[in-house]
């Protein structure tokens, strides 16, 4: 009896039970890779901070036998320095997460000074000057609501594009702000204003106090609330959010006129700082408050970004600032630093993208 030789299943089958021992590394070098990429990504901001703030320590040490970091004086200077830019990106994280930009938001602030300032002074004269800085306050942001809820209707309901509508509107806040302004700035004759924008609370300025409290909240509504995750939904996906229910117009006019009013209490902190308004208070952070979001984490494709994140990258900025400042540097470069900050922060924001597949533009 002849047995007939072995098909090739038949010889293939014992080599096919072996088990592959060569799959699994690769692609556990891979995961590793993407999770440290994307633990890189996240932290970019806080990593640059701290690079900063070492790099400045040793400049001090060696070049000027001081202390940079360590120096309170130094530490209020910096936090000043970040108020204003860091209520602006406040609510440019926002936006910017779903899928937008406010190129408004200088003139907005400026506006808003104008305002406070003018509404103070009126005010002033038949209520306590306590009140009549909270009716100033509370007027400035009311009123920054208008050309936000303007940016939101044209993004929303005409589908303007974001970045042509807010250009316009940055047009129309800042004539406005002038002619109210009369073109000139507008002091303001109330010392409880003053000493809310130069004043001290165990040291610790005032303006910076209202700006932490104001940043948390903000937190909490963008990561703890349903307002904020469909914030998310849309800035990752649109067409899904909408397939999900989300009411897209009403959250994107909402969410500029939110915007616009986080702009509005930038202006009212400044114009309390410096006792006046100024129509162009915030033409020079526009870019910074762009620039805090982009380096704080937050995708220009819109879907990713936090508050936090923000909180660092306008940190990082100031501490530039005011860093060279304190080592005798000239100023300009500055606008060099920041400058290639972003740039390295635009570049692994893609390398994140490439690496966990995400979307990318040719």
């Amino acid at each position: 009896m002849t047995t007939s030789p072995p098909t090739g299943e038949e010889r293939a089958t014992p080599h096919a039970a072996e088990p592959d021992t060569h799959v699994a590394p690769p692609a556990d070098h891979a995961d590793a890779a993407r999770t440290w990429i994307s633990f890189i990504a996240d932290m970019r901001a806080w990593l640059f901070l701290g690079a900063l703030v070492i790099g400045f320590e040793l400049w001090a040490r060696i070049g000027f036998n001081a202390t940079f970091i360590l120096n309170p004086f130094n530490l209020q200077s910096i936090a000043i320095f970040a108020v204003a830019p860091l209520l602006l990106a406040t609510g440019q994280t926002f936006v910017i997460i779903s899928g937008g930009i406010d190129l408004s938001l200088g003139f907005i602030m400026g506006l808003a000074a104008v305002v406070a300032a003018h509404v103070t002074n009126i005010a002033g004269q038949s209520m306590s000057p306590s009140m009549a800085v909270v009716v100033g306050i509370c007027a400035a942001i009311l009123v920054a609501g208008i050309p936000g809820t303007i940016n939101g209707l044209l993004v929303s309901r005409l589908r303007v594009p974001p970045f042509i509508g807010t250009l316009g509107m940055f047009g129309v806040a800042r004539g406005v702000a002038f002619l109210l302004a009369g073109g000139t700035t507008v002091p303001v004759r109330n010392a409880d204003f003053a000493a809310l924008g130069n004043g001290r609370f165990f040291n610790v300025p005032y303006i910076v106090i209202i700006t932490a409290l104001f940043v948390l909240v903000m937190h909490y509504l963008l990561s703890q609330t349903k307002f904020g995750q469909h914030n998310y939904a849309i800035g990752a996906n649109p067409q899904a959010a909408r397939r999900a229910g989300i009411n897209i117009k009403s959250h994107l006019l909402r969410l500029y006129i939110l915007s616009a009013m986080c702009a509005g209490l930038a202006g009212a902190l400044y114009a309390a700082r410096f006792s006046a308004g100024a129509a162009q208070a915030g033409e020079p952070l526009l870019l910074d408050s762009v620039a805090a979001v982009v380096i704080g984490g937050a995708s220009l494709f819109g879907g990713s970004g936090t508050i936090f994140g923000t909180v660092a990258g306008a940190f990082v900025i100031a501490v530039i600032q005011y860093g060279l400042v304190f080592v005798n540097v000239e100023p300009f470069w500055q606008f060099i630093g920041v400058g290639v900050v972003i740039i390295i922060s635009v570049l692994i924001d893609q390398a994140q993208r490439r690496f966990t597949g995400g979307r990318q533009d040719e």
